[in-house]
């Protein structure tokens, strides 16, 4: 038995990836820009172990066990990373040095997410990243990143920006096959350190339109889309124009700006799709009058949002303090110690709640209503960091049988 576990990040795009030119190949309509967040608050683990004595694959995903065989995609980055784990075999049998038959063992697959499924927090994406990176380490492959960022958009378009830290390009490509569609980093984490983010979490719940039917209807019904390719490629050039240079000025418009075509897209999607809620647009009405109150009229914060409700604020590192309080006072949590838990010592022991507010915003309060206790249950608060990271045998999800370790509570 070989038993391998990892981890993946979170990558929140600030450049929007939506349609697929090849739908089974999972190959774009755009290229697409991302900033990949800390594992230390959003990350997928995954135990992989292979051994003979299996009587076949497995899967368990959060404690329940899956049916493997009706997972396409997965099989997708089994069948790859299987395929040149046997070249490999084959290379060294050839030269008579041969080694374990790996990509002919059953395996067993454990993974969990520390933060809600398919509610539009980018959990497909750290996922089937963590499954290809863990498979890559458990077969020992030769591949770089961008190699295996290849086979993780097999299963899932975002995760082969997962595959690295920092800020990441997930270049379309032009070839049918898709040999040129792969992720590469624009900076690493290193680059901007004073780029942080916080994630409001205002439903955890699954969203009525999955991101894989959504693009695709939009694709079939949206004239509006046309015009967005149009725009995007000038906006992915602004962009990193933007990172290499740490403006975060431009980096902030062109990041709500997408954001909000990405949405006015989904708007006209026949029928509409609705992923932003009453709290979601609240939150974006505040950060544009923070923005608006900026003593030099300079941007302080951005929001954008993916396929879901749930908001990812961008700023700099010296706002953070006061973003925070803002979303307190006007989207308070029901318990405080669970709604938000100062990693970072952001605040500086100050006080987290609905009675505060900074002086220089009272004014907001003609505008923005104080919204009702849990409209946002969460503040997650996050910054750039690394790619996947490999864990030891402690960390493993799987015991000594290749079973969980933990299952699904009924």
């Amino acid at each position: 038995m070989k038993t391998v576990t990892c981890t993946a990040p979170v990558n929140i795009a600030v450049i929007k990836y939506w349609g697929k030119r090849d739908t089974q190949l999972i190959l774009p309509t755009n290229d697409s820009l991302s900033v990949t967040l800390s594992q230390d608050i959003l990350h997928s683990k995954t135990t992989i172990s292979a051994a003979k004595e299996y009587s076949g694959d497995r899967l368990w995903l959060n404690g329940k066990e899956e049916d493997i065989t009706k997972n396409k995609r997965m099989h997708n980055c089994f069948r790859e990373t299987r395929a040149i784990r046997k070249a490999v075999e084959d290379k060294a049998a050839a030269a008579g040095q041969p080694i374990e038959l790996l990509s002919t063992y059953p395996v067993h697959v454990c993974s969990e997410n520390n933060f809600p499924t398919a509610a539009g927090l980018a959990s497909s994406a750290s996922g089937l990243a963590a499954l290809v990176f863990t498979l890559a380490k458990l077969f020992d492959l030769p591949s770089d990143m961008s190699e295996l960022s290849r086979i993780a958009r097999q299963g899932s378009g975002s995760a082969c920006r997962s595959l690295f830290g920092g800020f990441v390009a997930w270049e379309m490509g032009k070839e049918a096959d898709g040999s040129d569609s792969k992720a590469v980093q624009v900076a690493p984490e290193t680059h901007w350190p004073e780029l942080e983010a916080l994630v409001c979490v205002v439903s955890d719940a699954k969203k009525g339109t999955s991101s894989t039917e959504g693009m695709q209807n939009t694709i079939q019904t949206s004239p509006l889309m046309a015009e967005r390719l149009k725009v995007v490629p000038g906006r992915m050039e602004a962009m990193k124009k933007a990172i290499l240079a740490k403006d975060f000025e431009s980096f902030g418009e062109l990041t709500m700006r997408d954001s909000n075509q990405f949405h006015a897209v989904c708007l006209d999607t026949f029928p509409p799709i609705f992923y932003l809620n009453d709290t979601s647009r609240g939150i974006m009405r505040l950060i544009h009058e923070y923005n608006r109150s900026s003593p030099d009229g300079k941007i302080k914060a951005a929001y954008t949002y993916d396929a879901g409700p749930n908001a990812v604020i961008y700023a700099p590192k010296q706002n953070m303090r006061e973003i925070i309080q803002l979303i307190a006072h006007y989207f308070p949590g029901t318990d405080s110690d669970y709604y938000f838990k100062d990693t970072y010592g952001v605040l500086g022991g100050a006080a987290l709640g609905e009675n505060y507010l900074p002086a220089a915003h009272t004014s907001f309060e003609e505008v923005i209503p104080v919204h009702p206790v849990g409209s946002v249950s969460r503040l997650l608060h996050t910054k750039t960091h690394d790619g996947p990271r490999v864990l030891s045998e402690k960390d493993s999800l799987l015991n000594e049988q290749g079973l969980p370790k933990r299952t699904a509570q009924v």
